[in-house]
């Protein structure tokens, strides 16, 4: 089949979940199908990855936006608009007229569309629309709204959530096919609209990118945790590790450190003063570090708070076969079961114990780990989640050509 993707990011580096995801779908998909990327850019800079994905894809095409979201012009046109933020500033000129063209002239089977916030580009076809939404991002603004953003601030900032959780059920509806990546989100979705079709297709982890950690009595005790500070949820949740669980671990395992490791660590992170806590901030196409870290480290804290989809810093442990402890958010989508994958608590004090009882034990620790490791090789190598995707093209397709 000929398919037409459009995602609001370009899928290499694979340094954020939704460039990891784009990258082994077309990995995979691109064996059976031709696939035209249309993607959006920050930086010209950033053409010089499209050869990258020439390997998988018989065109790329990338159109900038603004380099950064946080321009006169995007919030002027955010409150001068029944757009909400994230449609205004993932706008670049020339995207919906290409992609009309496209249409009109690439004779394709099929338009795939990674993220709401691309669908505007879309214009209107009779071709089937494959809508991809990794998570459900009103949820993830309002919980930032209620929980972080100053008292000041909440009214104006509900107004773009409620624009927003509007644009996100619009396009829900006028979408062919739905896709969400877990089953909480699936259940919102159509909460908010009976009458759409939702499929699951979960994120994966590429199972031969991680080393297998093999000793779980490691000399240092690491608490680990990798992010991409870019997303509010990962930000939250690093603040709550350092200032109110990691302190309660280190009063019971006095040589313990905590490893923040990830892309874009903000300044005030970045300035902890502690020689019990190491934060390194690596580029975004350094995987390597990333993958050394995993390995290396005793136990991995997800203290995410905030809604929305399902965590690939997670999927990489479990492939990585480090142990995990985790909030119920954030082992949301993964399947796993408590006590028999990873151990979940929802309090500072409640992570905290699990995380102290993980370093004490190698033996429990192996345990959790070898589960998930066998958990993530049956239920979310890459290899399996492109299947399902390429069976709704099929379906999607047949039912086009009737």
């Amino acid at each position: 089949m000929k398919i037409l993707m459009l995602t609001p990011y370009l899928p290499y580096p694979d340094s954020s979940g939704g460039q990891i995801r784009t990258q082994n779908l077309l990995k995979h998909l691109s064996k059976k199908h031709q696939i035209t990327l249309v993607s959006l850019i920050k930086d010209p800079q950033e053409n010089k990855n499209v050869k990258h994905l020439l390997k998988y894809c018989q065109k790329v095409m990338t159109f900038q936006r603004s380099a950064t979201p946080w321009t006169l012009k995007n919030i002027l046109k955010t409150g001068f608009s029944f757009n909400p933020f994230l449609i205004v500033r993932n706008f670049a000129p020339g995207v919906r007229e290409a992609v009309t063209r496209e249409l009109e002239t690439g004779h394709y089977d099929l338009v795939h569309a990674e993220t709401f916030y691309v669908m505007p580009s879309i214009p209107k076809t009779d071709l089937p629309i494959i809508l991809v939404d990794q998570t459900i991002e009103y949820l993830v603004y309002q919980h930032y709204v209620h929980e972080t953003a100053p008292k000041f601030l909440r009214p104006l900032l509900q107004i773009d959530v409620e624009k927003m959780k509007y644009s996100e059920r619009y396009f829900w509806r006028r979408a062919t096919q739905v896709v969400a990546v877990s089953e909480a989100d699936k259940k919102e979705m159509l909460r908010l609209e009976p009458d759409i079709s939702v499929k699951i297709v979960p994120n994966g982890v590429n199972l031969d990118l991680f080393r297998k950690k093999t000793n779980w009595d490691t000399p240092q005790k690491a608490v680990l945790q990798i992010s991409n500070f870019k997303w509010l949820q990962n930000v939250e949740a690093a603040h709550l590790l350092i200032e109110k669980v990691f302190p309660l671990v280190r009063q019971k395992i006095k040589n313990a450190q905590l490893w923040i490791i990830g892309q874009h660590v903000p300044p005030d992170i970045l300035a902890i003063n502690d020689p019990s806590i190491v934060v390194k901030s690596v580029p975004e196409d350094d995987s390597e570090s990333l993958v050394a870290a995993w390995h290396d480290a005793t136990v991995f804290a997800s203290t995410i708070k905030g809604p929305g989809g399902t965590r690939l810093k997670n999927l990489a442990a479990m492939a990585s076969q480090l142990p995990i402890v985790s909030t119920q958010v954030g082992v949301e989508g993964l399947k796993v079961l408590d006590k028999q994958h990873v151990l979940i608590g929802n309090t500072p004090r409640q992570m905290a114990d699990l995380l102290v009882k993980v370093i004490k034990s190698p033996s429990l620790a192996r345990t959790l780990a070898l589960a998930t490791r066998k958990h993530v090789e049956d239920h979310f190598d890459w290899r399996i989640i492109a299947t399902s995707l390429d069976n709704l093209y099929t379906k999607l397709g047949k039912n086009e050509k009737k």
